[in-house]
């Protein structure tokens, strides 16, 4: 399915809050927050699916499971027409739960979930095999403090 630019309204942004607060929360108890029926939380949310502005998942507390080395890995790549080719394998690991082409002083920024130090390494051993990465940088995230999707309310 291809993406969309979409044109959200108040009532879209008032759905997409309730859901940051319980992503579980109810057709019907969205409605009467919002004070419309149900078949309009219905149609608007099938909309927001269809067009890729939410995807309703599970957020899993990664330490509670089991990953207990998170990590930041600044990417250097050279040439610097390797970028797109790098980040695009770079995306392929499951190890990956942020990524971007940043500026400043280095190219890539990817941030990594592993199991445990040992996975870790083997991570970025992957990454520095890849065509075009010159250099990487680790940093170990001893504690995450916060974790959080962006606060809607900053866009009124």
């Amino acid at each position: 399915m291809q993406k969309t630019n979409t044109t959200l309204d108040e009532l879209d942004f008032n759905i997409l809050s309730c859901l940051q607060q319980d992503g579980r929360m109810s057709f019907t108890v969205i409605a009467d927050k919002l004070k419309v029926s149900v078949g309009t939380v219905r149609t608007r949310m099938n909309k927001l699916i269809e067009e890729r502005t939410i995807s309703i998942i599970g957020r899993v507390d990664a330490d509670k499971v089991g990953f207990r080395s998170y990590a930041h890995i600044a990417v250097f790549v050279r040439p610097a027409t390797l970028k797109e080719k790098v980040a695009k394998q770079i995306a392929k690991f499951k190890e990956v739960s942020f990524l971007a082409m940043t500026s400043g002083d280095y190219d890539l920024e990817v941030d990594v979930m592993c199991r445990d130090n040992d996975h870790l390494v083997e991570f970025v051993n992957k990454i520095s095999a890849i065509e075009g990465v010159h250099q990487t940088k680790t940093t170990l995230y001893f504690k995450v403090y916060k974790y959080a999707q962006p606060d809607l309310n900053l866009l009124k």
